[in-house]
């Protein structure tokens, strides 16, 4: 088992290759979202930047909290308000944008909810951890250490949670 110490670090700089290359492999395989989905909150930044690389306009959220600390979850991903209107995806094709796919679990449950409305849904994730229980259909990097996201490692200004992400 790694100590928590060991950690991978994306930079602000290697983010935007990742990004990047992870929009040129949905382009490469062919796959021209409708609509990108971004997981909030370590999703959203992700999303919206593929979102701008694949020249798709059509940016949607949804809100899930799972983890509430550094290794520590709730018992279950739970969608948060605003939620999504599941319709407003009828038929469309989704890409569904995410950080990281640690457990897995968010991810799972977030295509579990797209999967009976759209024409097609596939997975983006800069990270993928091998114990995940989703693989994605397009990831930058995989590894087994907690990451340090360049908008996550700074603490909050205004510290509402008391959970520090990094």
């Amino acid at each position: 088992m790694r100590r928590v110490s060991e950690r991978e670090t994306l930079t602000w700089e290697t983010y935007g290759e990742a990004v990047r290359e992870l929009a040129q492999q949905v382009a490469d395989a062919g796959f021209v979202p409708d609509v990108v989905l971004g997981i909030a909150r370590g999703g959203l930044i992700p999303a919206g930047s593929i979102a701008y690389a694949l020249d798709c306009k059509n940016l949607f959220t949804m809100n899930v909290e799972f983890y509430t600390g550094v290794g520590t979850t709730l018992a279950v991903p739970t969608m948060l308000p605003p939620y999504l209107d599941a319709s407003e995806l009828d038929d469309a094709r989704v890409l569904i944008v995410d950080d990281v796919a640690d457990s897995g679990r968010t991810l799972e449950m977030v295509y579990d909810f797209c999967r009976d409305h759209v024409a097609e849904a596939r997975t983006a994730v800069i990270y993928e951890k091998p114990r995940s229980a989703v693989k994605g259909d397009f990831v930058w990097k995989h590894t087994d250490l907690w990451i340090n996201f360049p908008w996550s490692t700074q603490p909050p200004i205004t510290d509402r949670s008391g959970v520090r992400d990094a």
